[in-house]
């Protein structure tokens, strides 16, 4: 763990030129590319999740570290073998109908890529059976909601119950935020679980699914 002590801060600081020079040291010292992926890297994004979860940094800050992460990940891509990454779970998110904000979905998005799970991103405006279709398609353990405006908060219910008809709700985890959102109003439409921020969304998503 020694080893990635400067890669971890270097990514906590939102550093992209210290991180990169520390995973080609890292390669080039022979540790393999999983290794400084979960030592390094998803150590150090876990640590921003946190962080921002307690109010110690704010979104600039988190953008700044998740940048590095894929920054990083770009340079490490080429070396991974295949069957080398164990995805921790298939996500797939988007902002609902009516709904064209993505700032705070795609910090989410980063946040769960860095924590090692697999992301599908639909986009904005996305309606219930657009997430119908590609929940067949793609088969996700969790379906991630978002809303930014009171009125769009409707279509998260609407979409929960579009996956209910299609037989799909049991096959998935329904998780929700945005900045209108609340704990309520996600059991209200029956969903699995509420984040406020990004940071909570990593962890939610992985008391879901059960892994730490």
């Amino acid at each position: 763990m020694s080893d990635f002590n400067k890669l971890s801060e270097a990514v906590n600081k939102g550093d992209t030129k210290t991180a990169l020079a520390e995973v080609q040291k890292a390669l080039d010292g022979g540790s393999s590319a999983e290794e400084i992926l979960d030592k390094g890297l998803i150590i150090a994004m876990n640590e921003v999740g946190d962080n921002y979860s307690k109010g110690l940094i704010f979104v600039p800050q988190m953008l700044r570290s998740a940048k590095t992460m894929q920054e990083c990940t770009n340079l490490l891509q080429p070396f991974f073998q295949e069957g080398d990454i164990v995805s921790k779970g298939k996500v797939l998110i988007g902002t609902v109908k009516g709904d064209l904000h993505d700032i705070g979905k795609n910090l989410v998005s980063m946040m769960l890529e860095g924590a090692g799970f697999t992301i599908t991103d639909l986009g904005v405006d996305i309606s219930p059976e657009k997430f119908v279709e590609k929940t067949r398609e793609v088969e996700p353990d969790i379906i991630g909601l978002s809303a930014l405006l009171s009125t769009t908060m409707p279509a998260m219910g609407l979409t929960i119950e579009a996956l209910q008809k299609a037989g799909l709700r049991d096959k998935v985890k329904v998780i929700i935020g945005g900045a209108p959102v609340t704990e309520k109003y996600a059991q209200q439409i029956n969903a699995d679980s509420y984040a406020p921020d990004a940071g909570s969304a990593v962890n939610k998503a992985k008391a879901m699914l059960g892994i730490s």
